[in-house]
């Protein structure tokens, strides 16, 4: 697995200031300003999204922009066949709850 990018490494390498950086990456400046100084460390998605923004910066960016994907399928809850409930829209995809 590829190491940890540091924040403040990361952020130098994309020649971006604190805000600049914490703006275009939608993270808290707050947030960054904590691991940048060694306060607080990323947690294990935090540490994910820096690998994403270090690996292909302009993809995080694509993903950003275009936002949360919403679909227009109404989704309804059913009785699986174990009795645990599902969560299913008309394309088939399913999530499943515990019961």
């Amino acid at each position: 697995m590829r190491p940890v990018p540091r924040a403040k490494t990361l952020r130098h390498a994309l020649a971006l200031t604190q805000d600049e950086f914490a703006t275009r990456f939608q993270i808290p400046i707050g947030t960054l300003r904590d691991w940048e100084q060694g306060r607080v460390e990323p947690d294990q998605a935090a540490q994910a999204y820096l690998r994403a923004i270090a690996g292909d910066v302009a993809a995080v960016q694509r993903a950003l922009e275009a936002g949360p994907r919403r679909s227009s399928e109404p989704h309804t809850l059913s009785k699986g066949r174990h009795g645990d409930q599902r969560i299913a829209n008309q394309s088939s995809r399913e999530a499943w709850l515990p019961a």
